[in-house]
């Protein structure tokens, strides 16, 4: 059996692309290594826990500006 210390949660990438952050409504976007989702607006990293993605702000965990998080990308018209 597994180690659950050996996989990382994974996103679907369609459920990706319905999720936005429920403080700035922006969009997320998906950290592999920590198993996370960040709103690079609100400079917040959502857990994604069994798959399932914890999308509370109170669980959400603060990224800090010394952390060097690129800022966001704009969407441009399609």
């Amino acid at each position: 059996m597994a180690d659950g210390r050996e996989a990382k949660s994974n996103v679907d990438p369609r459920l990706l692309e319905l999720l936005a952050c429920p403080l700035t409504k922006g969009p997320l976007t998906w950290d592999p290594e920590r198993g996370e989702l960040i709103s690079r607006v609100a400079r917040l990293a959502y857990p994604v826990r069994d798959g399932i993605p914890i999308m509370l702000p109170s669980e959400a965990r603060a990224i800090p500006f010394e952390d060097g998080l690129p800022p966001p990308r704009l969407a441009g018209p399609s």
